[in-house]
């Protein structure tokens, strides 16, 4: 008997402390959220004011935005940067992904460290390097440049969603269609490819998303005919501060959202992997 009373204290102890954890962590995350959707309902307000609550309720902010050349132009750069990132570089970390899980070879813990190097590296220090070696090429305040960089950049992001779901496949079906003679080529076409395609959706989404939203790299290398939508937002709140980019953050917001919601219900859940 005087060992199951200690126990069942324990046992409150414990359901108490994750009480307490759950209640931080829900604290944590409203305090970091609730700013960020407040700027929502401020996106509805008049043209002449930034208020929460607004006084009016109107779409008034997001008509200038979509007929203002000074916003659509941007906009329009950043999603034309963003999926042309986006495609090359899965073009450039698909296979790098795979051949990095799947394959051992002399120098791979280096090659790893420099394909994942642009995540250690502070952004602002990128931006600079990028610069200097841009200028001498004339590529700054090019749309070439801000792609070049931007791939740099943001494939190692999207290479850890597909390599996290290259560790999850069966090598079997890979070994089997080796044994009876297809190419390595045509393994990685007609096997690999189609069992990776939702984390190669979810990595696409992500490359696109951190590429339409950097703006540190782009104030580096965009020139006034390349601006980008978030370099346009900064300059925004530096020189005019326009009630215009609360709709642009609101949009912002439920695109990102969006995009990881799409991205968790992409990824295989345990059971689906494990078959």
């Amino acid at each position: 008997m005087s060992a199951t009373v200690p126990l069942k204290v324990r046992d409150s102890q414990a359901r108490a402390y994750g009480g307490l954890r759950n209640a931080i962590a829900f604290a944590v995350y409203a305090f970091i959220l609730v700013p960020t959707l407040i700027v929502i309902p401020i996106s509805f307000g008049g043209s002449g004011e930034m208020t929460f609550p607004p006084r009016v309720w109107t779409v008034e902010l997001y008509q200038q935005l979509f007929t203002s050349a000074s916003w659509v132009g941007p906009i329009v750069q950043s999603v034309k940067v963003a999926a042309i990132t986006m495609v090359v570089s899965l073009l450039i970390g698909v296979p790098a992904s795979y051949g990095l899980v799947r394959f051992e070879f002399p120098g791979k813990s280096f090659v790893l460290l420099l394909l994942m190097s642009p995540i250690l590296v502070p952004v602002i220090v990128i931006s600079l390097g990028l610069y200097l070696y841009l200028s001498r090429l004339q590529l700054v305040g090019t749309t070439a440049g801000l792609v070049a960089s931007h791939v740099a950049y943001v494939t190692p992001f999207m290479m850890m969603t597909v390599m996290a779901g290259v560790r999850k496949l069966d090598p079997a079906p890979e070994f089997a269609a080796t044994i009876m003679g297809a190419k390595r080529s045509t393994v990685f076409l007609k096997v690999v490819l189609p069992q990776l395609r939702p984390s190669m959706f979810a990595g696409a989404l992500f490359a696109f998303l951190v590429s339409f939203d950097e703006v540190v790299i782009a104030w580096f290398l965009t020139s006034p005919s390349t601006t980008t939508l978030p370099v346009r937002m900064y300059s925004s709140i530096q020189w005019d501060i326009s009630p215009v980019i609360a709709a642009v953050s609101a949009l912002l917001t439920v695109l990102s959202i969006v995009f990881c919601c799409v991205s968790v219900a992409l990824q295989p859940g345990e059971t689906e992997a494990s078959h």
